[in-house]
């Protein structure tokens, strides 16, 4: 069983900036991609960015430039820096992971608990 712990979520002023972290923890082979998604009220889930384990990463327009999505493969960890935080960015952000269970096994997707990030304007 894998499970992903988010931490680093708040309240911050707009033009601030949070970092948010997900170690993932359990038995498993390994990890391919790990992103981060998130939910506003009333919307549905997004994903904001990705990366892959070799390091490529790819992000939704709308945080383009202001967020950087970054893994340590040791560690299990997917990290996201957010700076130049906006109201609209206000959401529960989920980490997610494509885990293999074993080494010929398919990858399955797992998800954190959430972390809330509110924006106040």
């Amino acid at each position: 069983q894998v499970q992903l712990v988010e931490s680093g979520g708040g309240l911050v002023q707009a033009g601030g900036s949070l970092r948010l972290s997900c170690a993932a923890s359990g038995r498993f082979f390994s990890i391919n991609v790990m992103g981060w998604y998130r939910q506003a009220p009333g919307k549905q889930r997004e994903l904001v960015a990705g990366i892959s384990n070799g390091g490529i990463a790819n992000y939704v327009d709308s945080v383009t430039g202001r967020f950087t999505i970054s893994r340590d493969n040791a560690k299990n960890t997917v990290y996201l820096q957010m700076n130049s935080l906006k109201p609209e960015d206000t959401a529960v952000y989920y980490c997610n992971a494509g885990v293999h269970r074993y080494w010929n096994s398919p990858a399955t997707m797992s998800w954190g608990q959430g972390t809330q990030v509110t924006v106040s304007s």
